[in-house]
């Protein structure tokens, strides 16, 4: 090369460096420098109140100690307890992007014409007979607002079809975080709040039936029980059947199982549901053994998979049956303490972001709401959209069942897509969880909605213990990193399978 052409070169090379040197010089002093120093402060026992311009102090190497009290601390492990209630909420909140997806992926005005103008004329008569009901019972103005807005849906949605609909599923996700829980936390209020307007006389007629059929309620708690173990034998036996058939490996079925008998452990280890604990741990340990006998007796129809196969299916189907678990656990419960709980008479609205027992549930029915129209609904919609037709025409032709097509097309085609979605989820719900608890609770009542997170910011900008927060940091990088891992490993295989 030419003396003249490397001069050249070089200075190419050096414009294009001018050019590129701003976000060069951004990236390292807002990303590259606060990282690697956290990662020093992480090792130090840097604390503002101690070591500041008006003290002589100065922070000192600390080597593990922050770590070491990570460990042995109990705020911690509870807030990761608290980061990981909520993450349950995930597989449902998947569920339901897919379920919107592919609602929102029909044609809703019955394809114009007579059939078009007769629901139009259903819709105006069902939303002018509830709003009349809603006048005539005298009800609150909140009351009487919420229900037009829903009849004025229901009427915008038949004249504007998809695209009214898939606008206001998607509206909660392009609208400001902060102005969404303020108005979350005023719904949420317990005396003027519409939610509690609205569950109060349900909950009087609920009250006045349990003074008059206390039994009728103890026979629910009864039935949540029974739902409970059937959750659970359906599971196993949905494992059993694809471990036998030679689509799960045993490494693969280890997690799921236990999975499966988390909610049983939640009940006996924290006293939920005590006067049902005894028959839980008996029929849970029955329901057990009648699937490991049924498996060792199967041993000569076994096939023989690697050891990693099925492993994303099958951790789906778990968890989705584990969170089903929770929430019949959640309404055994409640049955459970209504009889006790309207001995006078009276039922109270739960104070939703004030007790323990109801913040979480609240927080997560918000996350809910708002995850169904997310940007996982608009991915489900771009994923069906490719799903080829000619799956569905050959299912037909087999005269399968809407089911049918469901988990044996369109579930698989979209494989790749609920992959994505999994990861990215599970990513954000280690992480989240700071702005609706610093908008909504504060992270009360009593630390019930404090997360990772939002123990970041308290140890960091409240307390000033910045060398201990910065380890919590990166002990929450390494959780983040180990679990992305894991999905890659197994999820991924999964997909290309």
């Amino acid at each position: 090369m030419s003396r003249r052409a490397a001069r050249d070169r070089r200075r190419a090379l050096l414009t294009g460096l001018a050019f590129l040197s701003p976000n060069i010089l951004g990236v390292a002093v807002f990303t590259v420098f606060p990282v690697v120093f956290s990662l020093v402060m992480a090792f130090s026992n840097w604390d503002l109140t101690q070591h500041n311009p008006f003290k002589d102090t100065r922070p000192k190497f600390e080597g593990l100690g922050n770590f070491a009290e990570l460990v042995r601390g109990w705020e911690f492990l509870r807030y990761f307890g608290n980061t990981l209630f909520f993450m349950m909420g995930i597989p449902v909140a998947v569920a339901g992007s897919l379920g919107a997806a592919i609602l929102l992926s029909k044609d809703t005005r019955a394809g114009g014409g007579r059939p078009y103008v007769w629901l139009l004329a259903s819709a105006g008569l069902i939303a002018g007979c509830v709003m009349l009901a809603l006048a005539g019972t005298g009800q609150t103005a909140m009351v009487l607002l919420i229900a037009g807005a829903g009849c004025g849906i229901l009427l915008l949605g038949v004249t504007g079809g998809l695209t009214f609909y898939r606008t206001l599923f998607y509206t909660p996700h392009f609208v400001a975080g902060v102005a969404t829980f303020i108005l979350w936390k005023k719904l949420y209020a317990q005396q003027t709040g519409p939610i509690n307007v609205a569950l109060q006389p349900v909950l009087d007629g609920v009250a006045g039936a349990a003074q008059a059929v206390g039994p009728f309620f103890t026979a629910l708690a009864w039935l949540g029980v029974v739902l409970l173990l059937l959750l659970l034998a359906m599971g196993l036996r949905r494992l059993r059947q694809v471990y036998i058939d030679g689509e799960l490996g045993w490494r693969a079925a280890l997690l799921p199982v236990v999975l499966l008998l988390v909610p049983f452990g939640v009940a006996m280890m924290w006293g939920y549901a005590s006067p049902y604990r005894a028959v839980l741990l008996v029929g849970g340990v029955a329901v057990v053994l009648y699937h490991a006998t049924r498996l060792v007796r199967s041993a000569d129809k076994f096939s023989a998979p690697s050891a990693t196969e099925g492993f994303g299916s099958a951790l789906m189907l778990a968890l989705l049956t584990m969170v089903g678990q929770f929430v019949v656990l959640g309404l055994l419960v409640v049955a459970g303490n209504v009889p006790s709980m309207a001995g006078d008479g009276v039922l109270e609205a739960p104070s939703w972001l004030t007790d323990p027992a109801f913040a979480k549930p609240a927080l997560m029915i918000m996350g809910f709401w708002a995850a169904i129209g997310s940007n996982n609904m608009l991915l489900y919609l771009a994923a069906l959209t490719n799903v080829p037709g000619e799956l569905y025409e050959a299912a037909d032709i087999d005269g399968a069942r809407p089911m049918q097509r469901f988990w044996n097309i369109t579930w698989p085609q979209l494989a790749p897509t609920t992959f994505f979605i999994f990861v990215m989820s599970t990513i954000g719900g280690l992480q989240g969880g700071f702005e609706m608890a610093r908008v909504m609770t504060e992270g009360g009542p009593a630390g019930a909605t404090t997360t990772l997170s939002y123990f970041i910011y308290i140890e960091g900008f409240e307390t000033g213990r910045l060398g201990f927060a910065s380890a919590v940091s990166w002990a929450l990088f390494v959780l983040v990193f180990s679990v992305t891992l894991f999905n890659w490993k197994f999820g991924n295989r999964y997909v290309n399978d």
